[in-house]
């Protein structure tokens, strides 16, 4: 778990740009599917709204999606490759929607179905946990470049709850969510900002 008393630092998180998978909702974890022209238009747009922000640390994906939408928002320089903050690994469920997975497994979701061959929402969460550990040890403010479902789960753990609380937080492409603190709990401040 988080805690609530620890450095005070604030962090920008951007998921990646658009890219034919993400508009067409399929699980994209680790097949690099590169951004459509609107997903680097929502890039370039996602930079400025980070600008002025006196980051100290920008962390991005590996995976190419997330890196060119830091490097479309002017942070590729700045930005360190963080391992965590890949996307969820979906296995045998990697580049299907979920209306197609229901077909063999009627209601499942990705944040209470077993999701065979890949990755299980408490290593995603473990993952989550060590980039929020980051963040707090920055001398400032910090960006993350990375997925959806990661960042979600991230979202929920920054504010102390289960990972599975990610799905509580709709996450569009290439759109800035801030987090933060009121008072002395740590907060999601904005979200979604275009």
């Amino acid at each position: 778990m988080v805690s609530e008393m620890s450095p005070r630092n604030e962090a920008y998180l951007v998921r990646h740009g658009e890219t034919q998978w993400s508009r067409s909702g399929r699980h994209t974890g680790r097949t690099d599917v590169p951004l459509t022209d609107r997903g680097r238009e929502q890039a370039r747009a996602a930079g400025r709204l980070l600008e002025g922000r006196g980051l100290a640390l920008v962390l991005v994906s590996p995976l190419e999606r997330a890196r060119e939408t830091a490097r479309l928002a002017g942070l590729g320089d700045a930005a360190e490759l963080c391992d965590d903050l890949r996307e969820f690994d979906y296995g045998d469920y990697e580049g299907r929607t979920t209306a197609e997975i229901r077909r063999e497994v009627p209601e499942w979701l990705i944040w209470t179905g077993p999701v065979p061959g890949g990755e299980t929402l408490e290593r995603v969460a473990a993952r989550a946990d060590r980039v929020i550990e980051r963040i707090d040890a920055a001398p400032g403010p910090v960006a993350l470049f990375a997925h959806g479902h990661l960042l979600r789960i991230l979202m929920a753990r920054w504010c102390g709850l289960a990972p599975i609380e990610g799905r509580r937080f709709a996450l569009d492409t290439a759109t800035l969510t801030e987090l933060g603190w009121e008072h002395e709990y740590r907060t999601v401040l904005a979200l979604n900002r275009r």
